[in-house]
């Protein structure tokens, strides 16, 4: 059986140190709505993949998973979410940055041919914006990948 291939990706769990800070920073600044709300879990409405967030020391005290954190500003993961235009990615860019979402700077055009701007939630989680640019993402194939 070939795992990769037969399972479907439905949620992304993003492991927080404060959930309330969490929720507050994706209800309030990103806009999402809540899904559900536990104690130390939360989830969000979204039109595509699941997006949730569990407390580590919540995680921890009911599975054994470990609670340690991570360094300040250490990514361990990127969500990236593609926009129609580049345009998109600017519009979304000034309108974040205006409820405070932190920045890594302002929207580039990166040598992958995408429209790209980063920023981090509270548990430095890094978030992409990005679109294709004219060309789209180019030609791949998985014999390139051999």
């Amino acid at each position: 059986m070939n795992f990769g291939q037969k399972v479907k990706i439905k949620d992304v769990c993003l492991l927080v140190e404060d959930i309330e800070r969490t929720v507050d920073f994706y209800v309030n600044k990103l806009g999402f709505k809540m899904r559900r709300r536990a104690e130390g879990f939360a989830d969000f409405h979204n039109d595509g993949v699941i997006l949730a967030a569990w407390e580590l020391g919540h995680i921890n005290a009911h599975t054994g998973v470990s609670n340690r954190t991570s360094p300040r500003g250490a990514h361990k993961v990127c969500i990236a979410v593609e926009l129609g235009s580049p345009d998109e990615v600017d519009g979304y860019y000034k309108s974040l940055t205006a409820s405070g979402v932190p920045f890594y700077g302002e929207p580039a055009d990166y040598i992958w041919n995408a429209r790209c701007a980063y920023f981090t939630d509270p548990d430095d989680t890094l978030w992409e914006l990005y679109a294709w640019l004219d060309g789209g993402p180019g030609d791949y194939h998985e014999e390139h990948a051999k």
